[in-house]
């Protein structure tokens, strides 16, 4: 048990190794994390979106005792998706009936302290969408615990969505006005005794409640819709049409897991958007494969509306990476400010891993994965088994994830870029093929 909490309080957390051994598989990348105590937000991104997800930060805020200790209070994370503002906050809110105007309190702090640099969205509601969820800790008021199992056991959900505390607060607190949630058509989520399927039978016999949700905002008036001249400024090329929508396609609770007095809850919800910004900042191109250190070349060209800093960086990974981390091999993008696309300068990266003897083509391993948005025609990235990613901006010198294995031949990895203006990542560098271009974006909530 120590070691295992030696582990999160030092290294990244064991939820995260978990999900990203999970979801990494599938094409999945860790964006951002946040953590306080108990509460933890990941978001993650599919390798294809990763260049269109930019200015990405993360904030936390205590409540618990005064505001002095993290075990009660909110984190969140926001990014710009595709030129829009999303903001995904998860909050662990005071617990017990009688504490509704705590829990209301905390969230109107948690929403006037957690600001964001840079941009027009600095607040939480600033943001074109909103993503509210977490353990809530609402409650349902005025029946006893036996008329709330009844109508449980009786499936008449409706009668207590009356008494809701949070349905009844949307109603009244203006701090919710413009929130959403799906129809409550699952139990509710607590309490129950751990390792069963039963609601809590201790001494304190606890009314089941719905503490567990995740609602939705959209702003009332989005990002505005730029003009024909701005959208070549700003790198605009698709035109969606309409305005931008959340669709919920799940909202549900998972019975099966009995490793907590709460069951789980997730949701599926689908973004459109009217128009995408879907440009990468920085653009990477590798001119032939590399076979020795003297061949390992990467050249890049910048957007013109891209400020170049000092920090600019770029780095070797392998396909199937987690994490921004995760590289093998990295060196600094130094050179002037690139004013217009065109230009490009080479980079020779000192310190790439020493390349392979040339091979034959009997020896060469029969499939190799294009970097997505690099005009080649075949390998990836020029060195067998690995590709490029730039990372324009990040706010400290880069550090290994975690131990990397040796880059061994054969191996296979891909390239996508990203930025940090004012110490948050966004992402640039490829255009994405296949989901990159779909109308909609699926978000998983959970």
């Amino acid at each position: 048990m120590i070691n295992k909490r030696l582990k999160d309080a030092l290294f990244t957390d064991q939820w995260s190794e978990l999900f990203m051994e999970t979801l990494g598989p599938f094409g999945y990348v860790l964006v951002a994390s946040q953590r306080m105590q108990g509460v933890l937000l990941l978001a993650f991104s599919k390798f294809s979106h990763l260049p269109f997800l930019r200015d990405v930060q993360t904030e936390k805020t205590r409540t618990g005792l005064g505001g002095c200790w993290g075990n009660k209070g909110g984190v969140s994370t926001r990014m710009t998706m595709f030129g829009h503002p999303v903001c995904f906050l998860n909050c662990h809110l005071p617990a017990h009936m009688r504490n509704l105007d705590q829990r209301m309190e905390d969230f109107e702090s948690i929403l006037q302290q957690q600001q964001f640099e840079g941009g027009t969205a600095t607040g939480v509601l600033d943001h074109d969408v909103v993503f509210w969820f977490g353990d809530l800790n609402f409650r349902i008021e005025d029946y006893d615990i036996h008329v709330v199992k009844c109508a449980v056991d009786s499936h008449k959900l409706p009668l207590l969505w009356e008494r809701d505390q949070l349905n009844m607060a949307k109603n009244t607190a203006l701090i919710l006005d413009g929130f959403t949630e799906g129809p409550l058509n699952f139990p509710p989520t607590y309490k129950f005794d751990v390792g069963t399927h039963t609601y809590d039978t201790s001494a304190k016999k606890r009314k089941p409640a719905w503490t567990d949700r995740i609602l939705w905002r959209l702003r009332r008036t989005g990002s505005s819709v730029p003009n024909h001249s701005a959208a070549l400024r700003r790198g605009l090329t698709s035109w969606l049409g309409g305005t931008t929508k959340v669709t919920q396609h799940e909202y549900r609770s998972h019975m099966d897991y009995t490793v907590s007095d709460h069951k789980p809850v997730s949701a599926i919800f689908s973004l459109h958007f009217p128009f995408k910004v879907d440009i990468p900042l920085v653009q990477l191109q590798v001119e032939k494969e590399w076979c020795s250190v003297s061949d390992a070349t990467v050249r890049f060209s910048v957007a013109s509306s891209y400020q170049r800093s000092s920090w600019d960086w770029v780095a070797l990974y392998k396909v199937g990476f987690r994490h921004h981390k995760d590289y093998v091999a990295f060196i600094w993008a130094k050179g002037e400010h690139v004013a217009q696309p065109q230009p490009r300068r080479p980079l020779q990266p000192a310190a790439l891993p020493p390349g392979p003897e040339p091979l034959s083509e009997a020896q060469r391993p029969p499939e190799r994965q294009p970097l997505a948005g690099l005009r080649r025609q075949e390998g990836a990235a020029g060195l067998p088994g690995h590709a490029a990613l730039a990372l324009p901006q990040p706010p400290q010198p880069p550090e290994p994830h975690q131990p990397q294995e040796p880059w061994r031949h054969g191996d296979r990895a891909r390239g996508l870029g990203g930025g940090h203006p004012g110490g948050a990542p966004a992402w640039s560098g490829l255009q994405p093929s296949g989901g990159g271009r779909q109308a909609d974006r699926e978000t998983h909530t959970r």
